[in-house]
Order: structure tokens, then C-alpha cells, then sequence
């Protein structure tokens, strides 16, 4: 047992030569500004708008400056406002309920499978509490879509898509953020195409994308948009909608447009590192791994298990063991939330009432990143030092 990982568990792939090159070419004439254009240019954001919608097959796009920003301009669309309640999963990240609350919303939470995925018989209970449901795919797990938006319809739910982790997924075919009347993804570093910081929104609802447009702060500009209603659509709407400004730059679309051309190979590379550390944990004592259905096709860029049930100090110990040996475990179960790492108890401002079958899960959640700088046989050789301690301390 002396085998040491000593891989980065936060360094990302390099950006592609191309994105490396279009970004110079930004900055070398100067025009970082979307809508700062030469005579005839279109505008790398507005390109990249453009392309994300052909990859999507959504009618609109709009480029914003950050997920959590394209969380809030779908809720503020919506007409979501103070005191509102706005359906969410409980396991999910603190942009989710900050996007809610930020507008002055109450996040209602759902309970949580363990599969990992929201509890659909629980957001049939609780679905006539609310008018919008904020369904984040969190770590890239994909509920039973089907059964989901069928819950929706019936009970009149609008359904908003958090894709920050599941950009290039498909339920069934479809593209995970076309299920809803919006989709909002994530460009964060550690997400599926990298620009630092960044966001993007899809509809197929014209009225819903101008204002998307508006409250990012197109001011009169919006006719430069290529994945856009037409100025029609902006008549009556440029007099109420209110300048929100959260634009992307033309900077970081230059850096995000090739590698959307790379997604479906990225995909397919993260699903080979997925299953190379699912192989080896299968049969691990005391631990269990989330099912992923026929109809979930995800890109396995986050790896998680199950160590339900375990006492507290033992899952504290598998974190530090596993440390001491190079293998980075998030445990969503401590008691304070720790970098990226916190849990619907700790949202205090959303007033969050008690979990149970969601605090059980949460409690033994383990979780770790799957960058693409790992190798396969990183990966194996990670599984193999989890094997091992999973093994020693198993109740």
C-alpha cells in the first residue's frame, strides 16, 4: 500500500493553439468589447453565440460573463422576484440557491436520490408550491428527464436547466438544456470548455432571449447578436427591461470557440477516465456507486460514491488517508463548507427546512475531480489507492 498519486487534481488541458490565436488576434486590435466592431466584423462573442446554438439546436444564444449570471438573467426573464418560491434540487452548488436568493426568491429544496439526481416523487409532491423549477444536473447526473418534464407539465412547472456540468450530456438524445424553456451553462475553468469565467443561455422563446439580451446589457445593440430574435422582438421590451450588464467579452469567446468542436472528443476521453475508476472501485466493501442509466449519455468529468451509513470519523479518515496518498476527496458531509464544497444546512439564507433522505446521502457523498491532463492509468492507479483505503476502514 505505498503506490502515491501525484497528479494535479485542478490542472486543466491547455487552450487549443486556435483559441490561442484568436484571443491574440483579439488583443492585438484591441476590440475586447462585444459590440466594439470594425467596419463588416461580426464579433467573436456573437460567433460564439451563433456556434453554441448550432451545437445545441436551440434557436437562441446569448454569451454572459459568468453561470452564476446566466442563473439569475433566466430567473429575472421569468419575472421571478422577491419572495417567490423557486424549486431547486438540495444537492447542487451555492450559485444555484445565490441565484435565487439574489433576487430577493426563496429556494424550496427537493429531496435527493441516490442516484444522485433529484427525487422526482418529492418534486411531485412539492410541485404546486412553486411556478419555476431550477433543475440543477449537479456533478453530471441526469434525472429520468421523461418523468420529469411530464411532473412539469402536469403541474404547470416552468423548467430552467442548470447545465454547468452537463454541457455536451444528452438524455435520450436530446441535449441536456433542451428540455426546459431555458438552458444556462457554465465556461468556468473547471467546466467542459474553459474560459475562466463565463456563460451561456439557450432558448427557443423569442420573447424569453430578448430579454436575456437586454438584461445583459445590449443597450441599443442588439441587432449586432447573431442567435437573436429580431429587433421586433425589442420594441416594446428596450423601455422596461432593465440594464443588468453582464456581457461576455470578445476575449474570452475567441478562447471558448474552437474547443466546442472538441467537445464530443473531450466527452468521449472523460467517459474512458469515468469507467476506468468505476472498474476499479466496483466490489469496494461498505461503498456504493451511482447507477448511470441507458438514456444518460454524460461526461464523467467529476467521479462519485457512496459511503453510506459510515460514522463520521471514518469518513473523515478516508479523506485524510487518501490525501496523505495524492487522491483529493470532497466529502460533502462535513459539518462546514470547505472551498467548493458546501451543502443546502449551510445556505442559511434560504432557510432551508430538514432533508432527511438528502442529509443521508450528503453525508456519505465522496467526490473528486477527473481532469483530462489524468491519464487512464491515472485514474486506475487512483482507484487502486481508494480500493485500499475504502477497504481498511470500511464499518
Amino acid at each position: 500500500m505505498s503506490d502515491r498519486f501525484t497528479g494535479n487534481f485542478t490542472q486543466q488541458e491547455a487552450i487549443p493553439e486556435e483559441g490561442i490565436e484568436a484571443a491574440l488576434a483579439v488583443l492585438r486590435h484591441g476590440r475586447l468589447h462585444r459590440y466594439n466592431l470594425a467596419e463588416g466584423e461580426l464579433g467573436e462573442a456573437a460567433l460564439l453565440e451563433q456556434d453554441f446554438a448550432a451545437l445545441t439546436g436551440a434557436r437562441y444564444c446569448l454569451a454572459v460573463a459568468s453561470g452564476g449570471y446566466a442563473l439569475g438573467a433566466a430567473l429575472r426573464a421569468l419575472g421571478v422576484g422577491p419572495g417567490e418560491p423557486v424549486l431547486t434540487n438540495a444537492f447542487t452548488l451555492a450559485p444555484v440557491p445565490g441565484a435565487i436568493a439574489a433576487l430577493g426568491a426563496r429556494p424550496v429544496f427537493v429531496e435527493t436520490t441516490e442516484e444522485l439526481t433529484i427525487d422526482l416523487d418529492d418534486l411531485a409532491e412539492k410541485a404546486g408550491e412553486a411556478r419555476v423549477l431550477m433543475l440543477s444536473h449537479m456533478r453530471g447526473h441526469i434525472a429520468d428527464m421523461d418523468r420529469l418534464t411530464e411532473v412539469c407539465r402536469e403541474a404547470g412547472l416552468i423548467l430552467v436547466e442548470d447545465c454547468a456540468h452537463t454541457m455536451g450530456a444528452r438524455w435520450n438524445g436530446v441535449p441536456s438544456g433542451r428540455h426546459g424553456v431555458i438552458g444556462c451553462y457554465s465556461t468556468q475553468t473547471y467546466k467542459h470548455a474553459n474560459s475562466g469565467e463565463g456563460g451561456l443561455l439557450i432558448t427557443d422563446d423569442e420573447g424569453l432571449a430578448a430579454r436575456m439580451i437586454l438584461l445583459s446589457g445590449s443597450y441599443m445593440l442588439y441587432e449586432r447578436h447573431l442567435a437573436a430574435p429580431g429587433p421586433e422582438a425589442f420594441e416594446n421590451l428596450r423601455y422596461e427591461v432593465p440594464n443588468i450588464s453582464g456581457r461576455m467579452d470578445n476575449l474570452r469567446a475567441a478562447i471558448l470557440r474552437p474547443q466546442l468542436s472538441r467537445l464530443e472528443a473531450r466527452a468521449a476521453d472523460w467517459l474512458e477516465r469515468y469507467r476506468a475508476l468505476e472498474a476499479g472501485l466496483w466490489g469496494a466493501p461498505g461503498i456504493t456507486l451511482p447507477h448511470r442509466p441507458e438514456a444518460e449519455a454524460f461526461v464523467g468529468s467529476s467521479f462519485q460514491f457512496l459511503a453510506l451509513d459510515w460514522p463520521e470519523d471514518r469518513l473523515a479518515e478516508l479523506v485524510s488517508r487518501a490525501g496523505a496518498r495524492g487522491v483529493e476527496l470532497k466529502w460533502f458531509g462535513a459539518e462546514t463548507p470547505r472551498g467548493f464544497t458546501s451543502r443546502y444546512d449551510h445556505w442559511h439564507y434560504a432557510a432551508p427546512l430538514p432533508l432527511r433522505r438528502t442529509d443521508r446521502v450528503l453525508k456519505g457523498l465522496m467526490d473528486l475531480r477527473l481532469p483530462l491532463t489524468f491519464t487512464v492509468e491515472d485514474c486506475q492507479l487512483i482507484a487502486r489507492i481508494l480500493h485500499e483505503e475504502i477497504a481498511a476502514l470500511a464499518p
